[in-house]
């Protein structure tokens, strides 16, 4: 991040809008079909009775550089409860300079995944008359209510961004503390300007390149060019600096208000199922899995959250009787549950793997999305989320492995603790194919065995889903070897315990297989798993996201048809590096011949600066994916 004199800065971003052309701005940024030519947010806050205040203005201007861009013109924006909207206007302006006024608006409630409210509300629109060069000008005032929950400020976007400014002004009895978080932040140049009664804050981008898209990686907060600030402390009336937000303690004292006046009781219906449930426990260990599990499989997800209740949980003796609740209300009733039994429980705030921060690093409401339940146990901290209804006892939930996790002990203290990951080790697939060559294709047999979140994942899906839609996924799922599998019989072993998972099926397959003379030919290489996995290195600038740690074991086993003789057999092969890597080995047995292929997954987020070691081992595998094995009559 640069700082520079506010008087050259300014002139120099006149300069850089008026002087480009609509067909340079192409040039600089081929394919694009639109871009941001001005992106800009002026927050003004004050004090108000000694109560801070903000209001913001906001002016989005998208330059259309394409006649096929129309379906860009769609458009809006938002508000909330805690964000609401003054005014508001849009208009087209034409490349002839004529102004066209946007007169239908449409308002509705916006559907979104939030964890902890969801009363936002979407007006939406279409710019009118888009044309190549044409220009779609957005713009509105919002008053903002609540100021410990303030967003961050995104200057990247899916679209390149040429001007872009956050401007901040706020007065002397104020403290304003900010972070520059993401990608690009080379690009950002920051100016201050102090007046005798007020501070103002100017971040500025220009020329900033779109956000990439991968399906692979992690959510846009990781990466995308943004701006956390906050209001730290203020000056009362008395004169006194008091403390806003800023630190854990603050952030662990405004959190606390939302549980402190819940669960006082328990009601008579939740203490009798609390009874039944541990009556034959003897240990704490014994009574929380009882409960979990209860929860688990007895309280349905359902987020429904608005203003703020989407931070205040709702009573245990409430989720109760309703038998639903969101994230909160889940830690509420599996808390007052373990807490009535005797077994230490807590409530805990954390951030899913959704969300880069940390609070130790950023103590802000932004840092989590997410609320559960602990036990503090012999062995240590146990985390329970009743949302994730297959999860086993003992392991966390798989999205937020890692995460710091903000542990409510009383009302004055508090521990952060770092979610364990799972070891590589307890995440197991193991996947058998027994082969048999006939005169019609291949016949075989499949034994797969999971361990871990892959169980987990299997069998939470499994448990979600009918007969028909189950044959149609198993048949995706134990696919291999080519579009003309097969399959036949399967049975899914019913363990009862979602951390162990067993299926077995039989199928059939043709073409694969080839017969010329005394000779037969098959590549054992059934599933090329990492085929087309290579990352796009250097042009790639965003991490690569796993969803857990993993071991995976695939062994192929062929029987050697009757009158036929092993007479070719490719050598084993094996690379491995500070990132990943495998083993690859044949071996003839009996009248057997037998592929193994062994990988790991040591990682939850790949950084850029190892996508050459990933490619590296890809390098060495891909290659063996093509090896075959050939046959001849005795």
């Amino acid at each position: 991040m640069k700082i520079v004199t506010t008087t050259s800065i300014t002139l120099f971003f006149s300069f850089i809008l008026s002087a480009q052309s609509v067909d340079e701005i192409k040039n600089s940024f081929p394919g694009e079909q639109a871009v941001y030519k001005k992106h800009t947010v002026h927050y003004s806050f004050k004090l108000n009775d000694g109560e801070p205040y903000a209001e913001s203005k906001e002016i989005q201007e998208m330059l259309f550089l394409s006649n096929n861009a129309v379906y860009m013109s769609r458009f809006g924006f938002y508000q909330s409860s805690f964000n609401t909207i003054d005014s508001y206007e849009a208009y087209t302006i034409t490349p002839e300079g004529k102004k066209i006024a946007v007169k239908d608006f449409k308002t509705t409630e916006n559907r979104s995944r939030s964890v902890f409210y969801d009363d936002i509300k979407e007006t939406s629109f279409d710019f009118p008359s888009v044309t190549t060069g044409s220009t779609g000008h957005l713009e509105f005032k919002s008053v903002h209510k609540n100021l410990k929950l303030l967003s961050s400020h995104y200057f990247s976007h899916g679209i390149p961004m040429i001007n872009g400014e956050l401007k901040i002004t706020f007065p002397k009895e104020m403290i304003i503390k900010y972070q520059v978080m993401g990608n690009q932040k080379e690009k950002v140049v920051f100016t201050s300007e102090n007046s005798r009664k007020e501070t103002t804050y100017t971040f500025r981008v220009n020329n900033l390149e779109k956000d990439q898209d991968y399906a692979d990686a992690p959510d846009n907060s990781y990466y995308a060019l943004h701006v956390i600030f906050y209001i730290e402390s203020i000056i009362d009336q008395k004169g006194q600096m008091v403390k806003w937000l800023g630190t854990t303690d603050d952030l662990y004292q405004f959190y606390r208000g939302f549980i402190n006046n819940i669960n006082k009781e328990i009601s008579p219906e939740l203490k009798k199922i609390t009874d039944s449930l541990v009556q034959n426990a003897s240990t704490d260990e014994a009574k929380a899995r009882k409960i979990y599990k209860w929860v688990q499989q007895n309280i349905k997800y359902v987020a429904f959250e608005n203003g703020m209740e989407g931070f205040i949980p709702r009573d245990a003796s409430l989720v109760c009787s309703r038998r639903y609740g969101d994230c909160k209300d889940m830690a509420s009733i599996l808390t007052k549950m373990l807490q009535y039994t005797g077994v230490p429980a807590y409530f805990v705030w954390i951030g899913t793997r959704s969300l880069p921060y940390e609070y130790t690093k950023v103590p802000l409401p932004i840092a989590d999305n997410h609320m559960i339940s602990a036990v503090k146990l012999d062995t240590g901290f146990i985390f329970l989320d009743g949302t994730d209804s297959h999860c086993v006892f003992g392991v966390p939930s798989g999205h937020i492995q890692g995460k710091e996790a903000l542990v409510a002990l009383n009302e004055k203290e508090y521990k952060v603790i770092k979610v364990p990951v799972m070891e590589k080790e307890k995440n197991v697939y193991a996947d058998t194919t027994f082969l048999k060559l006939t005169d019609k294709g291949i016949q075989g047999t499949i034994r797969i065995g999971m361990s871990g979140y892959f169980a987990m994942d299997l069998y939470s899906v499994m448990n979600q889903t009918d007969d028909k839609t189950k044959e149609k996924f198993m048949n995706n799922f134990l696919s291999r070897g080519s579009n003309k599998f097969k399959l036949g019989k399967f049975e899914i072993v019913d363990t009862d315990n979602p951390n162990k998972y067993y299926i077995s099926s039989q199928f059939e397959l043709q073409g694969l297989d080839r017969k010329i003379a005394d000779d037969w030919f098959l590549n054992l290489n059934l599933q090329k798993l990492f085929e087309h996995q290579e990352i796009d290195y250097p042009r790639r600038k965003l991490p690569v996201e796993f969803d857990f740690k993993n071991e995976r074991d695939y062994v192929t086993i062929l029987e050697i048809p009757e009158g036929y003789k092993l007479s070719y057999l490719p050598q084993s092969k094996s690379f491995k590096n500070e990132v990943w890597g495998f083993d690859l080995s044949y071996e003839e047995k009996k009248n057997q011949v037998i592929l193994t292929q062994h990988f790991e997954n040591n990682e939850l987020l790949l950084p850029v600066e190892k996508f050459q070691a990933w490619n590296k081992v890809l390098e060495n595998l891909l290659p063996a994916y093509k090896e075959t094995i050939s046959l001849t009559k005795k």
